[in-house]
């Protein structure tokens, strides 16, 4: 009970309008601080001195091939991914290509890397090209990309050796049979090919 009327005598107390009033002050001023403006002397520029560029005549004046133009030119694309596109100059170097889309049997793989045998899409290609060297002798290349790989023709072209073997003899008995030699092919530059 002694707690009720104690919280009540507080809760009055608080509640009763104070006589107390809080001081209150003049706002102080400040003058405003005096810097003193700063001088610099003003910047001065100069242009740099470049060196007047020297040009000399183009490289490829000593050329004597320096004024071959395209003589003519055309390039077809059609919707069905094929096309053919050729170019002639006036040094008569010719070079003509055509191209298609086509489905080969080949190799796949899905998302996870898995290896399947199956149709894929792919691109033929077979073109020409004619051009005379800086010597004067005339070269013609022709050639196919299919699913064979890219076979190239040309008079130019070195040729594989082609390697003969000679079977060697073992003396004839009723049961040796004769040994055939074992054919290692080569790829034209004295590499076995495994």
């Amino acid at each position: 009970m002694k707690l009720f009327i104690i919280a009540a005598l507080l809760a009055v107390a608080a509640a009763a309008p104070s006589s107390y009033k809080a001081p209150s002050y003049p706002t102080p001023s400040y003058p405003a601080p005096k810097y003193p403006t700063p001088s610099y002397p003003a910047p001065t520029y100069s242009a740099p001195a470049y060196p007047a560029p020297a040009y000399s005549a183009p490289a490829y004046k000593d050329n004597k091939y320096a004024d071959i133009t395209v003589t003519s030119q055309s390039d077809e694309r059609n919707i069905d991914g094929s096309g053919a596109w050729s170019y002639a100059q006036s040094d008569y170097t010719t070079r003509d290509e055509s191209y298609a889309q086509k489905k080969f049997q080949g190799v796949t793989y899905d998302s996870y890397g898995k290896e399947s045998y199956g149709e894929v899409q792919g691109n033929t290609n077979k073109g020409s090209s004619y051009w005379i060297s800086p010597e004067g002798q005339k070269f013609t290349l022709t050639w196919v990309a299919d699913e064979a790989g890219f076979q190239p023709k040309g008079d130019h072209l070195p040729v594989a050796p082609v390697h003969v073997y000679e079977l060697p003899v073992a003396p004839v008995h009723e049961y040796v049979l004769p040994v055939a030699p074992v054919h290692i092919p080569f790829n034209g530059k004295g590499y076995k090919i495994y």
